[in-house]
């Protein structure tokens, strides 16, 4: 997992505010302030982006980029063992394997119902045959085991 320094930084001094600001409170409650019922608002939602912050700063993972690559979207997804890309028309030859396999490395695999940890991704086209008639197509298929994340290209 990597970490975003910035990130980091703003949850630290977030959660030094939300201490300042919860003792405001309590010195608010004990004085009766007028501003007491504001300043518990204010502390909670200060304390839930300090929180926020800390929570995307560890969870953050950016993106795999392949060389050769096109970007592409992902157009069916069934939460298993099956996604689909769709690459657009004018794509290159050449381009196909990195970008398959740059969409199977870039999957997560948290919530997948696979039977064997193995997901298979695919990237079509959509052909034109006739006015009003057209055919997916497969261009490359890649296989990602989601336990030791090894992508094996297909085709």
């Amino acid at each position: 997992m990597s970490t975003d320094p910035i990130l980091l930084v703003a949850g630290e001094w977030l959660g030094a505010a939300s201490g300042v600001l919860a003792v405001l409170t309590v010195a608010g409650y004990l004085l009766r302030w007028g501003i007491r019922f504001r300043l518990v608002g204010v502390t909670s939602f200060t304390a839930l982006l300090a929180l926020s912050c800390l929570a995307f700063a560890v969870s953050y993972r950016p993106r795999v980029a392949v060389a050769g690559a096109v970007s592409v979207p992902i157009v069916f997804d069934n939460g298993a063992d099956l996604v689909v890309a769709a690459a657009p028309a004018e794509i290159p030859a050449a381009a196909v394997a990195p970008t398959v396999e740059q969409v199977a490395r870039n999957l997560r695999g948290n919530g997948r119902q696979t039977s064997d940890a193995t997901v298979r991704v695919r990237l079509r086209q959509v052909r034109q045959l006739a006015p009003g008639l057209s055919e997916p197509v497969v261009l490359a298929e890649a296989r990602r085991n989601l336990i030791t994340g090894e992508v094996d290209l297909q085709g």
